[in-house]
């Protein structure tokens, strides 16, 4: 009688075990998730290669780390640069105050990528070709529903705008719903 309990307690225990370890397993192979807040974004499908981008933000700023780890599952690469006082660099990359947002990125190629701009418009906008006066695309603000600024179910209809030397814009994309992010 003692040698059956044994048997079953040990092949009891090597189940556990086995389940354990390919659980753990299972967990190394999902997709990375927006771990900052309760949406789930689609995983990104294949990286032919990977776009640097250079993000100066607020060392306190969450919704800043949420937008790059938005940009990292899609296909960039963030080195990011946190300090306190970063407006010379918007002032320096001529990004007139009332396009401003929260964090700034920019390109190997010089352009800038300010506020939440889904990872979906700056690559297209990096495959295009641009005359000299553009500058980059901007989100103002930090419209609801954004990404790095998902609160709950909500969401804020917006624009990404195309921004230019001399100050003025273009509408570059009419974002209606969280879908069109991506």
């Amino acid at each position: 009688m003692f040698k059956s309990k044994f048997k079953i307690k040990l092949r009891s225990f090597v189940y556990c075990f086995v389940v354990i370890v390919l659980a753990s397993c299972s967990k190394e192979n999902q997709a990375p998730t927006n771990t900052t807040s309760n949406v789930v974004e689609p995983p990104n499908k294949v990286k032919p290669h990977t776009i640097a981008l250079d993000v100066y933000k607020s060392p306190s700023c969450g919704c800043c780390k949420a937008w790059i780890n938005h940009v990292d599952n899609h296909g960039f690469e963030s080195k990011v640069h946190s300090f306190d006082d970063f407006p010379g660099i918007k002032e320096e990359k001529s990004i007139a105050p009332r396009y401003r947002s929260c964090h700034t990125a920019i390109s190997a190629d010089g352009y800038v990528f300010e506020g939440h701009v889904p990872a979906k418009y700056i690559q297209q906008f990096i495959k295009q070709t641009h005359s000299q006066d553009v500058i980059g695309l901007s989100v103002p603000a930090m419209p609801v529903g954004s990404p790095g600024m998902e609160v709950d179910d909500r969401f804020q209809p917006y624009r990404v705008l195309l921004l230019k030397v001399d100050g003025s814009y273009e509408i570059y994309a009419n974002v209606q719903s969280y879908e069109d992010q991506f």
